[in-house]
């Protein structure tokens, strides 16, 4: 095996080095449109994790392929996806945006961000059980249940580090990208 095949990451440095070299690559982010809007490696293209098998088409095999997310997790699981698919060159970049903007390398930010899924979610969550009680003492005392069965989704959610919730907000249209491409009108690049 060759050692082009035999690697799966590479770190923000060895990123930075081939974006400004010129490298004819392929740079995708898999967070979702929210976190990609908030702050981004510029010539990164959103493709969020949840369509990385059906946009797969969108993403050029002849060419390396970089992935990233906020910490690496996600677009390790995007590499495994797309190396079952029949790319070749796939790496992650260990440790993510968050790792890239604590190097002080440049980002870009759209100017309109939506809040972040995770204060979504604490902003519905904290509207249901504050509803259901208000209609528990006022209206109907099972109506408690629904605070109890939201307590339960978020337990549920803790254990499996997942969210059904941020997944279902994240498909609203303020949490989609405004073209088609992924490419936004407003941003700006900080350095």
């Amino acid at each position: 095996m060759s050692e082009v095949s035999q690697k799966t990451y590479c770190d923000i440095n060895e990123l930075r080095s081939v974006l400004d070299g010129g490298s004819s690559c392929s740079l995708i982010d898999v967070r979702e449109y929210p976190e990609y809007a908030a702050g981004r490696i510029p010539q990164a293209r959103l493709i969020p994790l949840g369509e990385i098998e059906q946009r797969a088409g969108e993403i050029d095999r002849f060419r390396p392929v970089y992935l990233v997310c906020r910490t690496g997790r996600r677009s390790e699981e995007a590499r495994q996806r797309l190396k079952a698919l029949g790319f070749t060159e796939v790496y992650n970049v260990k440790g993510g945006f968050l790792a890239w903007e604590a190097a002080g390398f440049p980002v870009e930010r759209d100017r309109h961000v939506p809040w972040s899924l995770e204060r979504q979610v604490r902003f519905v969550v904290g509207i249901l059980v504050s509803m259901s009680v208000l209609l528990s003492v006022f209206v109907a005392q099972p109506f408690v249940w629904i605070a109890g069965f939201i307590g339960a989704g978020l337990i549920f959610a803790a254990i499996t580090d997942s969210c059904l919730m941020g997944m279902m907000l994240a498909r609203l249209p303020w949490n989609r990208p405004k073209s088609t491409q992924g490419c936004l009108i407003e941003q700006e690049r900080i350095n």
